[in-house]
């Protein structure tokens, strides 16, 4: 391999493992996103000169991180100056600096970031989920900086255009600008306002790793394990809170399946098909323990809920004896505490089992004429199954078509594709 090759592929693999760490650390200096995301995208780019000229480090994270950090530090001394030279006809700018929204300055000064979050990703996750914006907008900058998700990714997991997600970060971020609010880590008081949007960030990091939304292969492992780490970083953090013991339930029994969902081949592998003595017992005895004791504390929250849900499924000896019923009655509980279109429609899988695929398939039919799943390929993925299963072979082919149009990632698309054909060689 030429050595513009080597260089290409580090660089690609540390952007996708690294890119957390260089811009926290890089915000740290910079106290500003806009001036550090520059920075670090600069640096990437210089890594594949100096990379190829050089070799690759041994430590590419720790080299990117240095060059992200000196070009920050130049972009404030350049700005330094040219303040310095401009007549002092206004207030000084650097007084924006330490701007005291809440009327706490001096307080915040005496507080030591790392007293009050002690991983870097975190504290950034935190920083940017500021109250002064939008949930919607909280998720999609942090998806989009903090994790290094690609605008299409961080749209496809908030159910959005890939134009309305662009747009919605760039609201965001000028919001942050304009209202110059500034970078700071928040103080102890104000996690516990924040934490349900951090909640929010960490379980779409996940999903977005447990299932890729485009790409070669089904997983992302490099994400779902940045999301259980910080998951514990949170739990470590914030001990006595319910939902936050429940995220990381869910994570852990989510992620225990890792290496039955796909074959050796990369084919996908359907629940009902996976070898559940390769789960992995201990993260499942983990998510049982901080799911029982959630439950006993009379506080489930909806992430408490879907680990409940997915522990119900693992449990079982088998597929076929999946406690449906119960399941569905769960489904009910995060529905009325969670209204959203999703949880309705992942709500009709066992819906089916328990009552028979043609209730499950009104309901689905029903959530049709929702917009925000317009372009969800799920929808019509178990529409197709359902239809499938009552035998109308010619429906489930066509929304098998649709299935395989809205979908981005090649290990689903192959599975939905084979699942076309088979339809299709039915009605010859």
């Amino acid at each position: 391999m030429t050595a513009a090759a080597d260089a290409s592929r580090a660089v690609a693999d540390a952007h996708r493992r690294e890119w957390a760490f260089v811009l926290a650390a890089t915000v740290h200096v910079a106290r500003d996103l806009d001036l550090a995301e520059e920075c670090v995208q600069e640096a990437y780019v210089a890594a594949m000169t100096a990379w190829e000229r050089d070799g690759v480090p041994g430590n590419p994270a720790a080299w990117l991180t240095t060059a992200a950090k000196r070009r920050a530090m130049d972009a404030i001394r350049r700005e330094r100056t040219f303040r310095s030279k401009l007549p002092l006809l206004m207030e000084p700018e650097e007084a924006v600096d330490d701007l005291d929204l809440d009327g706490s300055a001096d307080q915040e000064k005496a507080v030591d970031p790392e007293d009050v979050v002690p991983d870097e990703r975190l504290r950034l996750i935190f920083t940017c989920c500021h109250p002064a914006l939008a949930r919607e907008a909280q998720l999609a900058l942090t998806l989009r900086l903090v994790c290094g998700l690609p605008t299409p990714d961080v749209a496809r997991a908030l159910l959005v255009s890939e134009q309305t997600m662009a747009a919605r970060i760039t609201r965001a971020k000028k919001k942050i600008s304009t209202a110059r609010i500034p970078y700071r880590v928040p103080r102890p008081a104000e996690l516990p306002d924040r934490l349900a949007a951090v909640l929010g960030v960490l379980h779409l990091l996940f999903t977005a790793g447990h299932t890729a939304p485009s790409g070669p292969t089904l997983m992302r492992t490099d994400l779902t394990d940045r999301a259980l780490d910080l998951a514990r970083t949170l739990r470590d953090l914030m001990p006595d809170e319910p939902e936050v013991r429940g995220l990381l339930a869910l994570l852990l029994v989510t992620d225990a399946r890792r290496a039955t969902r796909t074959g050796a081949d990369g084919r996908l592998l359907r629940l009902e098909e996976q070898d559940r003595s390769l789960w992995d017992r201990a993260a499942l005895a983990e998510a049982h323990a901080l799911i029982v004791a959630g439950l006993r504390g009379g506080r489930a929250g909806r992430y408490l809920l879907q680990a409940a849900i997915a522990s119900l499924y693992a449990e079982a000896p088998t597929y076929e004896e999946t406690d449906w019923p119960q399941i569905v009655t769960l489904y009910e509980r995060l529905l009325s505490l969670w209204p959203s279109p999703v949880v309705a429609l992942n709500r009709t899988v066992p819906l089916s089992m328990a009552l028979g695929p043609a209730i499950a398939l009104a309901q689905v039919e029903a959530l049709e004429q929702d917009d925000r799943l317009a372009r969800y390929q799920y929808l019509p993925a178990i529409k197709a199954d359902l239809l499938r299963r009552l035998g109308r072979t010619d429906e489930a082919a066509a929304a098998y078509r649709r299935a395989v149009l809205l979908t981005d990632n090649e290990a689903e698309r192959a599975f939905l594709t084979e699942r076309l054909a088979d339809q299709e060689t039915s009605l010859m």
